[in-house]
């Protein structure tokens, strides 16, 4: 009954072939025009989803306080000294253009730093810098005196050996538009530019969140301009060679380019938004349509270069291949559609597409490519050569060694799956990107002579009105801050309790000894109020303090720290916090913070992602293979490549992040397809041909070997064009998953026929 359906399939696409061809491109061209609906999100927030509970926490303090985001120039004077007057006429030009940033609201430098002393009763607050070129030489020692030795200062916006300074600009962008980011970066780089050409002896290295914002969008955007032509090109390319016919290749051209066109089309319709993490989508689309289109044109052209006319010999590939091909796409589909159980919604947005691509680049297989065969010109020699040369020879290897390769290639894999333990959670959201994007070298700069972007934030909560200036909390603050400043992995701690320490000190004649906190809270909360009031606008205290004076942020600038070494600072200092300061309330957030969670947690929800995922393709193999039997044996080369290529990786590189945690799930669906090709011509061997195990096996390697090393070559090559991506998560997928299909090829060629030999042999023989 399947083949008598197969074959009034074959029939009508065959004898219709101008009627597929234009209802086709009917339903492709309607479907593309929701492209006009993509758009580009750069956000690194669209990484967590809504009930986030580190982005919750973070949402909640950054609508309690300034918005973190930012955009950080550091200055490298080429004489090495921050304080001479070219280097601060600099800062104070870079400080007053840095005002006219889109969606700024703050600027901090050395320059504008509120610098108080004391004047008879009164306080005076003043820029620390004003007119530098106007400066004299004591002027500049007194500049460097006070700078260098400010807390809020030092490793903040001032390097300690005064080599480098910083200029931060906070940004709080309306969220109403998605060109807001690259406003910002291109404003950012643009004053740069005229600083830098204007002063050539200044180098300025821009960094800071809104940056990183823009890096995402940027990497995602030169990917798809050149991966996606590089892997055009390759499947040209290798298609040519190994296809010999143009025709073919053409058509295969044609049918990747509407399987593209219709899955990005309907992302547009879906309004589901274009992210770094899904950019990669049409270059996977590519290497999925290819995988298809191979075994149907590999057999199409045998049985036409066996003498059958084209009509014969594309209706005898449609009936042998369309089951394997409809069983291949439907397990790769439920492969990506694990990537749902990911905690990181735009691997959702991946799975779906390409999920939805693969299914459609069935149906394009099965109708579209074949009527294309029917009416594109194909001259194909009729031949009596024999096909597969080099997969006989390697069939006779397989059999006269069987024995040895079922011990040494399962040995070979327990061996290598064993590394799999080497691997470690490890992630660092600078190291996204790799050292060609200027955002990394930037970052890094900073982080080797200034400050890094790596942060933690703690709001302490003193639970009152006017809380802060409660001496016994300010003491709590206090010792909060000295404490971390003794870790290894703290570069600056910005705490308010420095500035009431300084305002103690100025209200008492500047007496250095005086340098400490006010000892009642009425006095504190005086000091407080004159120091608001002399404030300019844009430099108060709300990065700092809420506006009911309860609770306030210490803001901690880390090291740049792995996933394991985040969460470990962040649960040592929460101890610490909950040890030592039992009558303080506190939340904790950043945005490395959410990374490092979500890297960790995603791990464990794509385990359960992937074993459902096993679960279900294990289910239909049995169904479609009418073999329990069978479909248990082909579990073996189905796992175990994923291990051995985990295996690989723990020996080679050791780290796992965020984007390797849904590697398994999404490549489970794809190594099943050489299996399932193998075993349906090997069952219909053994069924309807009557042969033994191992003339069964030679029979799918003759019938089948070409095209699954096609196949597995362009999957290999595919993802390989992947792995040259310079934004970490789609290089490290990439590079995962060619490592992942070129083992379970290995494993489909040289471990499942003898396992299958051996196991039909001993069935036989009970």
């Amino acid at each position: 009954m399947k083949d008598a359906f197969s074959q009034r399939f074959a029939d009508y696409v065959v004898t219709h072939p101008w009627r597929i061809f234009l209802l086709s491109i009917v339903v492709i061209m309607f479907t593309a025009s929701g492209a006009r609906f993509l758009e580009f999100t750069n956000d690194y927030r669209v990484f967590f989803s809504e009930d986030n509970p580190e982005l919750k926490a973070f949402e909640a303090m950054q609508d309690i306080y300034t918005k973190t985001d930012n955009v950080l120039f550091v200055v490298e004077p080429e004489n090495g000294d921050v304080f001479s007057k070219k280097t601060l006429d600099v800062i104070e030009q870079l400080t007053d253009q840095s005002w006219q940033i889109p969606y700024s609201t703050r600027v901090d430098s050395i320059t504008n730093f509120q610098h108080t002393i004391a004047q008879d009763d009164d306080l005076q607050v003043s820029d620390l810098v004003e007119n530098a070129l106007e400066s004299t030489d004591n002027e500049l020692a007194y500049v460097r005196y006070v700078a260098l030795n400010e807390p809020l200062l030092v490793n903040r916006l001032v390097s300690q050996q005064a080599h480098v300074t910083g200029v931060n600009i906070t940004i709080q962008l309306p969220g109403k538009t998605l060109t807001e980011v690259p406003e910002v970066a291109n404003f950012a780089r643009q004053i740069a530019a005229e600083i830098e050409a204007t002063h050539p002896e200044h180098k300025i290295h821009i960094t800071g969140l809104a940056m990183m914002n823009n890096a995402f969008g940027e990497s995602s955007q030169n990917d798809m301009q050149t991966l996606v032509p590089i892997m055009f090109l390759t499947i040209i390319v290798v298609l040519g060679v190994l296809l010999r016919s143009v025709s073919a290749v053409l058509g295969v051209v044609i049918m990747i380019s509407s399987t593209i066109m219709f899955a990005m089309g309907g992302m547009g319709w879906l309004d589901w938004k274009l992210t770094a993490a899904t950019a990669g989508i049409p270059t996977i689309l590519m290497t999925m349509a290819v995988a298809d289109t191979v075994h149907l044109l590999v057999t199409f052209l045998h049985n036409m270069r066996s003498g059958e006319t084209r009509i014969e010999a594309m209706k005898d590939s449609l009936r042998i291949n369309l089951q394997p091909i409809f069983i291949t796409s439907i397990t790769t589909a439920i492969g990506f559609l694990s990537m749902n159980f990911s905690d990181v919604p735009p691997f959702h947005d991946l799975g779906n597409v390409v999920a939805i691509g693969v299914m459609f680049a069935f149906v394009l297989s099965v109708t579209l490519l074949p009527a294309l065969m029917m009416i594109l010109p194909i001259r194909v020699k009729a031949t009596k050569q024999k096909d597969g040369h080099a997969m006989m020879r390697l069939s006779d290897f397989v059999i006269a060694n069987q024995k040895l390769l079922l011990w040494g290639m399962g040995l070979l894999g327990i061996a290598i799956i064993s590394f799999v333990p080497q691997n470690r959670l490890d992630d660092q959201f600078v190291e996204y990107f790799d050292e060609t994007v200027d955002f990394r070298q930037a970052t890094e700069f900073s982080n080797d002579n200034l400050a890094g972007i790596y942060t933690l934030q703690y709001s302490l909560n003193q639970g009152e009105s006017g809380g802060v200036s409660d001496p016994a909390f300010l003491q709590s603050v206090e010792s909060f801050s000295q404490w971390l400043r003794t870790q290894d992995e703290v570069m600056h701690v910005q705490s308010i309790t420095d500035t009431f320490k300084r305002l103690n000190k100025n209200m008492h004649n500047d007496d250095p000894a005086q340098y400490r906190l006010p000892e009642s809270r009425e006095l504190a909360a005086q000091y407080l109020l004159l120091y608001e009031l002399s404030l300019p606008y844009g430099l108060d205290l709300n990065d700092q303090i809420d506006i009911d004076k309860a609770q306030t942020r210490i803001n901690i600038t880390l090291t740049n720290l792995h996933t394991e070494e985040m969460l470990a600072m962040e649960n040592r200092v929460s101890s610490w916090l909950s040890e030592n300061e039992q009558q303080v309330n506190f939340t904790v957030a950043s945005p490395n913070l959410m990374f490092a969670h979500i890297g960790k947690r995603n791990v464990s929800s794509m385990l359960i992602g992937t074993t459902i995922a096993l679960i279900i393709i294990s289910f239909i193999l049995v169904i479609a293979l009418r073999s329990t039997r069978i479909g248990l044996i082909s579990l073996a080369p189905n796992l175990i490549p994923a291990g051995m290529a985990f295996g690989l990786w723990g020996m080679t590189v050791g780290m796992v992040g965020m984007s390797l945690s849904v590697v398994a799930g999404m490549t489970l669906g794809i190594v099943v397809d050489d299996t399932v090709h193998f075993l349906s011509k090997y069952l219909r061997a053994r069924r309807e041909k009557g042969l033994d195990a191992e003339q069964a096996v030679s029979y799918a390697f003759n019938t089948v070997g070409i095209a699954l090393w096609v196949t597995s070559l362009v999957l290999v090559l595919g993802f390989f064009v992947l792995g040259q991506s310079h934004f970490a998560l789609n290089a490290d997928l990439g590079a995962m998953a060619a490592i992942t299909i070129a083992v379970a090829l290995i494993m489909d060629f040289l471990f499942l026929p003898p396992l299958l030999m051996n196991l039909e042999e001993n069935k036989h023989a009970q």
